[in-house]
């Protein structure tokens, strides 16, 4: 996801989960299409390292698990302050 309507789409519409590091807004899409993944980082999280650190883990997550969502969604992930520091485990284990 790309475009500031699809994020905005996901947070109107979809449902969302606070879990632990993470905030996940999830937008069903069409049968027949593929999920998409965004994701959200902000300066609370810490300099530019720590926010990239954060995309590459909750990016890592999805790809690992994508195959296990029962159909298509939007999934816009926001990452939390929280989630500086953690280890992908502990991020992993969030996600799921």
């Amino acid at each position: 996801m790309k475009l500031p309507g699809d994020f905005a789409r996901a947070k109107a519409r979809g449902q969302r989960w606070v879990c632990g590091c993470l905030i996940a807004n999830v937008l069903a899409r069409p049968e027949g299409l593929a999920s998409r993944l965004g994701v959200v980082t902000s300066k609370k999280i810490g300099d530019a390292v720590a926010r990239s650190r954060a995309r590459r883990l909750l990016r890592e997550s999805f790809r690992l698990h994508q195959h296990d969502l029962t159909r298509a969604v939007d999934l816009v992930l926001v990452a939390r302050p929280s989630i500086a520091g953690r280890k992908f485990a502990e991020v992993e284990r969030d996600f799921l």
